[in-house]
Protein backbone atom coordinates (compact mmCIF):
# COMPACT_ATOMS: atom_id res chain seq x y z
CA UNK A 1 0.00 0.00 0.00
CA UNK A 2 1.36 3.45 -0.93
CA UNK A 3 1.89 6.08 1.72
CA UNK A 4 -0.67 8.90 2.06
CA UNK A 5 0.20 12.11 0.25
CA UNK A 6 -0.48 14.03 3.48
CA UNK A 7 0.43 12.70 6.91
CA UNK A 8 -1.24 14.06 10.04
CA UNK A 9 0.13 13.67 13.55
CA UNK A 10 -1.76 14.89 16.60
CA UNK A 11 0.00 15.35 19.93
CA UNK A 12 -0.75 17.50 22.99
CA UNK A 13 -3.00 19.95 21.16
CA UNK A 14 -0.71 20.28 18.12
CA UNK A 15 -1.57 18.88 14.69
CA UNK A 16 1.44 18.46 12.41
CA UNK A 17 0.59 18.17 8.71
CA UNK A 18 3.38 16.93 6.44
CA UNK A 19 3.13 17.16 2.66
CA UNK A 20 4.30 13.68 1.71
CA UNK A 21 5.32 13.50 -1.94
CA UNK A 22 9.08 13.87 -1.45
CA UNK A 23 9.91 12.25 -4.79
CA UNK A 24 7.94 15.03 -6.53
CA UNK A 25 9.20 17.79 -4.20
CA UNK A 26 5.74 17.74 -2.61
CA UNK A 27 4.17 19.17 -5.75
CA UNK A 28 0.52 20.01 -5.19
CA UNK A 29 -1.24 17.30 -7.17
CA UNK A 30 -5.01 17.23 -7.23
CA UNK A 31 -4.92 14.37 -4.71
CA UNK A 32 -2.70 16.33 -2.33
CA UNK A 33 -4.80 19.46 -2.65
CA UNK A 34 -7.92 17.46 -1.85
CA UNK A 35 -6.16 16.00 1.19
CA UNK A 36 -5.11 19.44 2.46
CA UNK A 37 -8.59 20.92 2.10
CA UNK A 38 -10.15 17.88 3.79
CA UNK A 39 -7.61 17.92 6.61
CA UNK A 40 -8.23 21.55 7.51
CA UNK A 41 -11.98 21.03 7.41
CA UNK A 42 -11.57 18.08 9.76
CA UNK A 43 -9.22 19.92 12.12
CA UNK A 44 -11.73 22.76 12.36
CA UNK A 45 -14.12 20.33 14.02
CA UNK A 46 -11.55 19.08 16.55
CA UNK A 47 -11.64 21.14 19.77
CA UNK A 48 -8.52 19.43 21.13
CA UNK A 49 -6.33 20.85 18.35
CA UNK A 50 -5.17 24.36 19.17
CA UNK A 51 -2.23 24.92 16.78
CA UNK A 52 -1.30 23.51 13.37
CA UNK A 53 2.23 23.03 12.00
CA UNK A 54 2.55 22.62 8.23
CA UNK A 55 5.76 21.24 6.71
CA UNK A 56 7.07 19.03 3.92
CA UNK A 57 8.83 15.69 3.68
CA UNK A 58 12.27 15.49 2.10
CA UNK A 59 14.10 18.47 0.67
CA UNK A 60 11.10 20.63 -0.26
CA UNK A 61 8.23 22.33 1.49
CA UNK A 62 6.38 22.33 -1.83
CA UNK A 63 7.42 22.94 -5.43
CA UNK A 64 3.93 24.26 -6.23
CA UNK A 65 1.30 22.86 -8.56
CA UNK A 66 2.17 19.54 -10.17
CA UNK A 67 3.22 20.67 -13.65
CA UNK A 68 3.33 17.12 -14.99
CA UNK A 69 -0.30 16.74 -13.98
CA UNK A 70 -1.22 20.10 -15.51
CA UNK A 71 0.56 19.11 -18.69
CA UNK A 72 -1.56 15.99 -18.99
CA UNK A 73 1.37 13.63 -18.38
CA UNK A 74 -0.21 11.81 -15.43
CA UNK A 75 -3.39 9.86 -14.75
CA UNK A 76 -5.02 12.81 -12.98
CA UNK A 77 -5.84 14.33 -16.38
CA UNK A 78 -8.93 12.11 -16.33
CA UNK A 79 -10.31 14.28 -13.52
CA UNK A 80 -11.18 17.03 -16.00
CA UNK A 81 -12.26 17.56 -19.54
CA UNK A 82 -9.51 17.82 -22.18
CA UNK A 83 -8.15 21.34 -22.34
CA UNK A 84 -9.75 22.36 -19.04
CA UNK A 85 -6.48 23.63 -17.61
CA UNK A 86 -8.12 26.56 -15.82
CA UNK A 87 -10.09 24.31 -13.47
CA UNK A 88 -6.97 22.28 -12.72
CA UNK A 89 -5.06 25.43 -11.76
CA UNK A 90 -7.73 27.29 -9.79
CA UNK A 91 -9.79 24.41 -8.37
CA UNK A 92 -9.39 23.04 -4.85
CA UNK A 93 -8.38 26.26 -3.10
CA UNK A 94 -5.89 25.01 -0.52
CA UNK A 95 -4.96 28.55 0.49
CA UNK A 96 -8.61 29.31 1.23
CA UNK A 97 -8.71 26.22 3.46
CA UNK A 98 -5.80 27.59 5.48
CA UNK A 99 -7.27 31.08 5.61
CA UNK A 100 -10.54 29.72 7.01
CA UNK A 101 -8.70 27.91 9.82
CA UNK A 102 -9.26 29.69 13.13
CA UNK A 103 -6.19 28.10 14.78
CA UNK A 104 -2.66 29.53 14.38
CA UNK A 105 -0.74 27.84 11.56
CA UNK A 106 3.04 27.67 11.80
CA UNK A 107 4.80 27.08 8.49
CA UNK A 108 7.91 24.96 9.03
CA UNK A 109 9.72 25.68 5.77
CA UNK A 110 12.15 22.80 5.45
CA UNK A 111 13.33 23.36 1.88
CA UNK A 112 12.11 24.69 -1.47
CA UNK A 113 8.88 26.74 -1.40
CA UNK A 114 8.23 27.53 -5.03
CA UNK A 115 5.33 29.35 -6.74
CA UNK A 116 2.17 27.59 -5.45
CA UNK A 117 4.26 26.26 -2.57
CA UNK A 118 5.33 29.84 -1.85
CA UNK A 119 1.66 30.84 -1.82
CA UNK A 120 0.90 27.98 0.56
CA UNK A 121 3.65 29.21 2.87
CA UNK A 122 2.26 32.76 2.78
CA UNK A 123 -1.11 31.41 3.94
CA UNK A 124 0.46 30.37 7.26
CA UNK A 125 0.41 32.76 10.21
CA UNK A 126 4.16 32.74 10.70
CA UNK A 127 7.11 31.09 9.01
CA UNK A 128 10.13 29.42 10.57
CA UNK A 129 12.73 28.45 8.00
CA UNK A 130 15.42 25.83 7.94
CA UNK A 131 18.78 27.18 6.78
CA UNK A 132 18.17 25.02 3.69
CA UNK A 133 14.90 26.79 2.77
CA UNK A 134 14.62 28.56 -0.58
CA UNK A 135 11.72 30.66 -1.87
CA UNK A 136 10.88 31.45 -5.49
CA UNK A 137 7.95 32.84 -7.46
CA UNK A 138 8.21 31.31 -10.95
CA UNK A 139 4.68 32.11 -12.14
CA UNK A 140 6.01 34.36 -14.91
CA UNK A 141 8.53 31.73 -16.00
CA UNK A 142 5.95 28.94 -16.09
CA UNK A 143 3.48 31.19 -17.90
CA UNK A 144 0.60 31.29 -15.40
CA UNK A 145 -0.83 34.02 -13.21
CA UNK A 146 -0.97 33.61 -9.42
CA UNK A 147 -4.42 32.97 -8.01
CA UNK A 148 -3.82 32.21 -4.33
CA UNK A 149 -2.77 35.68 -3.18
CA UNK A 150 0.97 35.82 -3.81
CA UNK A 151 0.88 39.00 -5.92
CA UNK A 152 -0.80 40.86 -3.04
CA UNK A 153 0.56 39.19 0.09
CA UNK A 154 4.22 39.21 -0.86
CA UNK A 155 4.37 42.97 -1.53
CA UNK A 156 2.62 43.65 1.77
CA UNK A 157 5.10 41.44 3.58
CA UNK A 158 8.49 42.41 2.14
CA UNK A 159 7.69 45.63 0.26
CA UNK A 160 6.58 46.21 -3.30
CA UNK A 161 10.05 46.63 -4.85
CA UNK A 162 11.49 43.48 -3.34
CA UNK A 163 8.33 41.60 -4.29
CA UNK A 164 8.64 42.79 -7.88
CA UNK A 165 12.28 41.73 -7.95
CA UNK A 166 11.31 38.19 -6.96
CA UNK A 167 8.15 37.83 -9.04
CA UNK A 168 9.40 39.49 -12.23
CA UNK A 169 12.66 37.51 -12.31
CA UNK A 170 11.73 34.15 -10.79
CA UNK A 171 15.00 34.24 -8.85
CA UNK A 172 15.50 32.27 -5.65
CA UNK A 173 15.48 33.88 -2.21
CA UNK A 174 17.70 32.05 0.31
CA UNK A 175 16.66 31.65 3.93
CA UNK A 176 19.06 34.22 5.36
CA UNK A 177 17.85 36.94 3.00
CA UNK A 178 14.23 35.91 3.60
CA UNK A 179 14.89 36.65 7.28
CA UNK A 180 16.56 40.00 6.48
CA UNK A 181 13.55 40.97 4.37
CA UNK A 182 11.05 40.05 7.08
CA UNK A 183 9.48 37.08 5.29
CA UNK A 184 10.37 34.53 7.98
CA UNK A 185 10.51 34.97 11.75
CA UNK A 186 13.60 32.81 12.28
CA UNK A 187 16.15 30.73 10.44
CA UNK A 188 17.36 27.65 12.31
CA UNK A 189 19.53 24.61 11.50
CA UNK A 190 17.58 21.85 9.77
CA UNK A 191 17.59 19.57 12.82
CA UNK A 192 16.16 22.35 14.99
CA UNK A 193 13.27 23.28 12.69
CA UNK A 194 10.54 21.03 14.09
CA UNK A 195 11.58 21.38 17.77
CA UNK A 196 11.52 25.17 17.35
CA UNK A 197 8.06 25.08 15.76
CA UNK A 198 6.71 22.74 18.43
CA UNK A 199 8.08 25.00 21.18
CA UNK A 200 6.32 28.00 19.62
CA UNK A 201 3.13 25.96 19.32
CA UNK A 202 3.29 25.10 23.03
CA UNK A 203 3.76 28.81 23.83
CA UNK A 204 0.61 29.57 21.85
CA UNK A 205 -1.31 26.79 23.58
CA UNK A 206 -0.50 28.38 26.93
CA UNK A 207 -2.54 31.44 25.94
CA UNK A 208 -6.28 31.83 26.41
CA UNK A 209 -7.70 29.68 23.57
CA UNK A 210 -10.66 31.95 22.84
CA UNK A 211 -8.52 35.06 22.69
CA UNK A 212 -5.93 33.23 20.57
CA UNK A 213 -8.54 32.56 17.89
CA UNK A 214 -10.07 36.02 18.17
CA UNK A 215 -6.70 37.75 18.04
CA UNK A 216 -5.73 35.92 14.87
CA UNK A 217 -9.05 36.91 13.30
CA UNK A 218 -8.61 40.59 14.23
CA UNK A 219 -5.02 40.73 12.91
CA UNK A 220 -6.04 39.16 9.60
CA UNK A 221 -9.11 41.35 9.19
CA UNK A 222 -7.16 44.50 10.00
CA UNK A 223 -4.30 43.56 7.69
CA UNK A 224 -6.75 43.38 4.79
CA UNK A 225 -8.26 46.78 5.64
CA UNK A 226 -7.12 50.37 5.99
CA UNK A 227 -5.50 51.40 9.27
CA UNK A 228 -8.62 53.28 10.36
CA UNK A 229 -10.85 50.32 9.52
CA UNK A 230 -8.44 48.00 11.33
CA UNK A 231 -8.67 50.12 14.48
CA UNK A 232 -12.45 49.91 14.29
CA UNK A 233 -12.30 46.13 13.91
CA UNK A 234 -10.02 45.87 16.93
CA UNK A 235 -12.17 48.18 19.04
CA UNK A 236 -15.35 46.26 18.28
CA UNK A 237 -13.69 42.93 19.03
CA UNK A 238 -12.29 44.28 22.29
CA UNK A 239 -15.65 45.57 23.49
CA UNK A 240 -17.42 42.34 22.56
CA UNK A 241 -14.85 40.24 24.41
CA UNK A 242 -14.79 42.52 27.45
CA UNK A 243 -18.49 41.98 28.05
CA UNK A 244 -17.83 38.27 28.64
CA UNK A 245 -14.69 38.59 30.81
CA UNK A 246 -14.95 38.17 34.58
CA UNK A 247 -12.61 39.62 37.19
CA UNK A 248 -11.82 36.11 38.45
CA UNK A 249 -10.75 35.03 34.98
CA UNK A 250 -8.46 38.04 34.64
CA UNK A 251 -6.89 37.38 38.05
CA UNK A 252 -6.25 33.74 37.13
CA UNK A 253 -4.62 34.62 33.82
CA UNK A 254 -2.57 37.36 35.50
CA UNK A 255 -1.09 34.84 37.94
CA UNK A 256 -0.28 32.50 35.06
CA UNK A 257 1.47 35.32 33.15
CA UNK A 258 3.50 36.27 36.23
CA UNK A 259 4.56 32.67 36.83
CA UNK A 260 5.62 32.28 33.22
CA UNK A 261 7.51 35.57 33.32
CA UNK A 262 9.46 34.48 36.39
CA UNK A 263 10.24 31.13 34.74
CA UNK A 264 11.52 32.76 31.55
CA UNK A 265 13.60 35.26 33.54
CA UNK A 266 15.37 32.39 35.30
CA UNK A 267 16.09 30.71 31.95
CA UNK A 268 17.54 33.83 30.29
Amino acid sequence: MSEPVLSIERSEGIATLTLNRPGALNALSRELRRAIVSAFEELGREPDVGVVILTGAGRAFSAGLDLKELGGETAAKSDREPGDTASAITGLDVVGALERCDRPIIGAINGFAITGGFELALACDLLIASAEARFADTHARVGIMPGWGLSQKLSRTIGIYRAKELSLTGNYLPADRAYEWGLVSRVVPADELMPTCRALARDMLSCDPGVLKGYKRVIDAGFAATFAEGRRIESEASRAHARAVTSDAIAERRRAVQDRGRSQSRQS
